[in-house]
This record gives C-alpha cells, structure tokens and sequence, in this order.
C-alpha cells in the first residue's frame, strides 16, 4: 500500500496561506498544525448525519487541492464549532469552510446560498433575523400546529416572559439598513436576486 507524506513546505501553500491570513480566520488558527487525528469528525454532527467529514475537510486544505471550494460537501457544515472546541492544536474546520465558502462565492457558485436569499431581505426589511413567510407552511408540516400557535400568540407569550416586542423601532431599522449597504450585504443580495431570477429564466427556457 502506498503511503502518501503531507509536505507544507513554501513552494505551493497557496491555499492553506490564504485561509491563515484570511480575514475570518481566528489570529492562531492551526491549520498547518492539523495532525489529522480525527477527533474534529468524532464530533461532528454533520459527519454523523451526511457524508461530510471534517478531518477529510483539513486533509484537502493541506494537500492543497483547491476543488475542495467547489464540492457542494462543504455546505452540510452547521457551523456549530464542536470541532473548534475540541482540536487539539487549535485548529477550525468550522472557520476553514465558512471561508471556503466565501472563495466558492466569489467565483460564482451562488446555487447553494440562493436558499439564504429570503433570509437576507427578512433582515433588511425587519432589522433583525426573522424566518422568512415563504418557509411558514414547511415549519408548520415538520412541526405541527403548535408552531401556527405560537406565531399567532407571540406578543403575548414575549410579555408573559417580560420580553419586549420583537419589532425594532422604525430609526433603528432605518439605521440597520444604512449598516448594510455601505458593508456591502445589500450588494451581495442585489447579485443573488438576480442570480435566482436567472436561474428562474433558465429553466423555463429548458
């Protein structure tokens, strides 16, 4: 059987470099110090209910095999940072996918979070995260009418528990608005409507 040497060395680090310097990356960040124990898939509740695998994740970022950007595996992550907490040497596959996913991004690979896009003008038009309408009918199936229950009676089940209304006041949804679009997110969402709509036109063509 052959064996195969991970080598991190200068001439082709092109990927691991760019996810250790890239901006969502915490400061010590240990991908080059992965030693590929498994212990981030051990409790990984995305690798016990698909086929993703977090140290599989690692190993391509070291081997620097870039397809890992576009292999639809890294989206089944839940970004719940188990693997975070319990890397020995500090390292972060939550951290590494969400930025691989950035890269997967920014080279258009838009299918995969055109699913978000609802969620993104719930926050421009609300102010706050907000499960958008068009999801209400699926949550009702999954759930039952206990969750019909608790939309209709929210604002009294919030003041029961000495909570305010969950509506934010009109300045700060107006100044929630302004933060999104000079970050940008307004933007990105502008692309992903028009990516859908695309798609949209694509398959009617078809």
């Amino acid at each position: 059987m052959e064996i195969k040497t991970l080598k991190i060395g200068k001439k082709n680090n092109k990927l691991t470099e760019s996810i250790i310097h890239d901006l969502r990356a915490s400061e010590d960040i240990g991908v080059n110090k992965c030693i590929q124990c498994g212990m981030c898939t051990s409790v990984c509740p995305a690798s016990r209910h698909s086929d993703y695998d977090s140290r599989e994740i690692a190993k391509r970022v070291l081997e620097e095999d870039e397809s890992v950007i576009f292999d639809d595996i890294i989206w089944n992550c839940f970004s719940c940072y188990s693997c975070h907490s319990i890397c020995p040497v500090g390292n972060s596959v939550a951290e590494i996918v969400q930025i691989l996913r950035q890269k997967a991004i920014a080279q258009g690979k838009l299918e995969q979070v055109v699913t978000f896009l609802a969620f993104g003008e719930s926050l421009m038009e609300l102010g706050i995260g907000s499960i958008p309408l068009e999801y209400f009918n699926i949550l009702i199936e999954i759930i039952g009418d206990e969750y019909l229950d608790i939309k209709i009676n929210l604002d009294d089940i919030r003041e029961e528990l000495g909570l305010g209304k969950l509506t934010l006041p009109e300045d700060d949804t107006r100044d929630i608005k302004i933060i999104l679009e000079k970050t940008g997110f307004t933007g990105r969402l502008e692309k992903l409507k028009a990516y859908k709509e695309s798609s949209k036109n694509s398959k009617h063509k078809g």
